[in-house]
């Protein structure tokens, strides 16, 4: 292991010289990207290196506080774990402060090929505390952060990224993304609804709208749940990428084309699971995602109470030969 005092997250016996290339060029294809979504305990390395296998042209962490990952190297050990296959990877953080969020950009830039600020979540922890959706009411502070993160990270290489929500006034999110834009952001994403909403219908046309507004790449993201359907959202807004969060969740193997989530991949899960030493809540509660759409009312009641990892197991193999 490294002992400089930048803190090393690879795995034992990893080299990451060969790092990711420049992130834009993803872009730079023609084709759609096709990434998953930050999520909160579930976007981590072990599901990061399943979605890998089945179409996702890149992945996200989920989302760090950038104060506690600066302050606290036992924040950064358990927050963020990569490995040699993990990339393209970008880093999400929730903050509020540009030489915060530039400070903690710094410590990941070996490790990944860039990082996102979080200007969408509208959870009331963190709004009130000055994270995530309500940054999107404050145009020239994500300016800032920008500018300062690019001046701090000396990869010209690094991107930097936001995830917003959008304003039920749609110029002032295109002003936002103008200014973000100016500011040297390399693209946005944006989730098609507003802070308040939850289950409404994404507003697609929003997408459209700043899409048509900047030179930058733009991924949509909200409610994707199949193939079919980022490749609709690709057509109607034009986004050069597309973000799924619960519909890779509910089926992982979905950017390959699959309609449901296909035993291999349930069988590639736990090889993944078990390898990484997943901790057993998350690798059953991936499972029970996983097999919502392919299992029964009466399968359901008796695989979501199993409480370890070897009562999966049997349960997996003789109900399903897994």
């Amino acid at each position: 292991m490294n002992h400089s005092p930048v803190p090393m997250y690879l795995q034992e016996g990893d080299d990451r010289n060969g790092l990711p290339q420049n992130l834009l060029d993803l872009f730079g294809t023609n084709k759609l990207v096709k990434i998953c979504a930050p999520m909160v305990r579930y976007s981590k390395l072990a599901f990061r290196t399943l979605v890998r296998k089945y179409g996702c042209d890149l992945c996200y962490t989920p989302m760090i506080v950038a104060a506690d990952f600066v302050k606290s190297a036992k924040a950064r050990d358990s927050e963020f774990t990569t490995n040699q296959g993990d990339h393209p990877l970008v880093v999400q953080f929730a903050a509020k402060e540009a030489k915060v969020l530039a400070d903690a950009a710094h410590l990941v830039s070996p490790f990944a090929g860039g990082i996102d600020l979080n200007c969408g979540c509208p959870q009331r922890w963190a709004m009130s505390e000055g994270y995530g959706a309500c940054l999107i009411n404050k145009p020239d502070l994500v300016s800032d952060m920008v500018r300062q993160v690019r001046n701090r990270v000396e990869n010209p290489n690094f991107s930097v990224s936001i995830k917003i929500r959008i304003h039920s006034d749609i110029t002032k999110t295109v002003d936002l993304c103008q200014k973000a834009e100016a500011a040297g952001v390399s693209w946005i994403s944006v989730h098609g609804r507003l802070p308040e909403e939850r289950h409404q219908p994404v507003h697609y046309d929003g997408i459209k709208i700043i899409k048509d507004s900047l030179s930058i790449p733009v991924v949509a993201n909200g409610d994707i749940k199949s193939l079919k359907e980022a490749e609709n959202i690709h057509h109607v807004t034009g986004a050069d990428g597309v973000m799924a969060a619960r519909g890779l969740l509910a089926n992982p193997a979905m950017f390959a084309g699959y309609e449901e989530t296909p035993l291999t991949c349930i069988e590639d899960w736990i090889d993944i699971a078990l390898e990484h030493g997943t901790p057993f809540t998350c690798f059953h509660h991936h499972l029970m995602y996983m097999m919502e759409r392919i299992t029964s009312k009466q399968e359901k009641r008796v695989f979501n109470v199993l409480s370890s990892t070897s009562a999966v197991l049997d349960y997996l193999k003789g109900t399903y030969g897994v």
